[in-house]
C-alpha cells in the first residue's frame, strides 16, 4: 500500500491543518507526562469496552443513531450553555439513542476527557471518543478513558498510520469509525478492515453542508464486499432528512448540533425519528 506524500496535508483545508498542528503539540505534552507503557497499562486495567458495532446492528435498536455531546463547534460557536454531559447522556439514552459520541477536544470544541467519563458513567450506551487521533498513543489513551470506539479522520492521516491505529483499536476491543468527505478519502477508508464508514456532509473548505455528499458517495461504499456499515454525519435536521438518507442506503446517523440546541435532546431525538 503506497502512502500519500509527506506533504499530503497541503491538500487538506487550512483550518484542519491548524487543528492537526495544535493537536500534535498537545499530544506531545501529554506523552511527556505519561509514557506509552504507562498508558497501555491503564488501558488494560479498565473494564471491557461496550460493543459499539453490535449496538448499531442490533434488531432491538429502534433508532440507529449516534447522538453527540459537544459544547461548541469551530463553525457555529457555542451550541449549549447548560452543558452537563451526564444529564445529556441520560436524556439521550431515555430518548432511544443507540450509541453516543463525545467530543474531548478542548480548544475547538470545548470538550474534556472528563466529559466522556461523565457520560459513560451516566448511561449504558457505547461511546465514541471524537477527537483528532494522530498517533497510536491516543488510541491507548482513549481506551484508558473507557472509550468504546474512536474516530479516524482520513484527511488527517496517511493510509499506513490509519491502518496501524485501527489495528491497535481493534486489538483493544474498540470499534473504529473512519470519516471521509470525498471519494478519494472514502476509497482509503474502505481499505481499513472492519471499520465503520462515516461520510461527513460538511465541506471542510467552505463549511457548507449537503446531504447529497452522503447520497453521492454511498454507492462506492455499497460496492465493497463485505458491505460496511455506513454512518451519515452532519446536517441532519429533519425527519425528511432521515428518510432521504435511509432511502439512499445509510445504516446509521451521527447527529449533534440539532440535539444540542434543543431544550431536551432526548425528546428532540424521538421527534426527529418519529414516523
Amino acid at each position: 500500500m503506497s502512502l500519500r506524500p509527506p506533504n499530503f496535508l497541503l491538500n487538506t483545508p487550512a483550518f484542519l491543518q491548524r487543528i492537526v498542528a495544535d493537536k500534535r503539540c498537545e499530544v506531545a505534552r501529554r506523552r511527556q507526562n505519561e509514557s506509552l507503557i504507562t498508558v497501555q497499562q491503564r488501558a488494560s486495567a479498565v473494564p471491557p469496552p461496550r460493543d459499539f458495532v453490535a449496538a448499531l446492528q442490533s434488531p432491538n435498536s429502534r433508532l440507529p443513531v449516534i447522538a453527540e455531546i459537544k459544547k461548541k463547534s469551530p463553525s457555529k460557536g457555542l451550541l449549549r450553555a447548560d452543558f452537563d454531559p451526564a444529564t445529556l447522556a441520560s436524556q439521550y439514552e431515555a430518548g432511544g439513542a443507540t450509541c453516543l459520541s463525545v467530543l474531548t477536544d478542548t480548544p475547538y470544541f470545548g470538550g474534556k476527557d472528563a466529559h466522556l467519563q461523565q457520560a459513560r458513567a451516566a448511561c449504558m450506551l457505547p461511546i465514541l471518543r471524537k477527537d483528532f487521533m494522530l498517533e497510536e498513543w491516543q488510541i491507548y489513551e482513549s481506551r484508558a478513558l473507557e472509550a468504546d470506539a474512536v474516530l479516524l479522520i482520513v484527511a488527517a492521516l496517511t493510509p499506513e498510520l490509519m491502518h496501524s491505529m485501527a489495528q491497535a483499536a481493534h486489538k483493544l476491543g474498540m470499534a473504529v469509525l473512519t470519516e471521509s468527505h470525498t471519494a478519494e478519502e472514502l476509497e482509503m477508508a474502505l481499505t481499513v478492515p472492519n471499520a465503520l464508514i462515516g461520510i461527513n456532509n460538511r465541506n471542510l473548505h467552505t463549511f457548507e453542508v449537503s446531504l447529497q455528499t452522503s447520497i453521492n458517495l454511498l454507492p462506492l461504499a455499497h460496492a465493497t464486499t463485505p458491505r460496511p456499515l455506513t454512518v451519515a454525519e452532519s446536517g441532519i435536521a429533519s425527519n425528511a432528512d432521515i428518510k432521504s438518507l435511509t432511502a439512499a442506503g445509510v445504516d446509521a446517523f451521527l447527529i449533534g448540533e440539532t440535539f444540542m440546541r434543543a431544550s431536551d435532546p432526548g425528546t428532540a431525538l424521538r421527534q426527529l425519528f418519529a414516523d
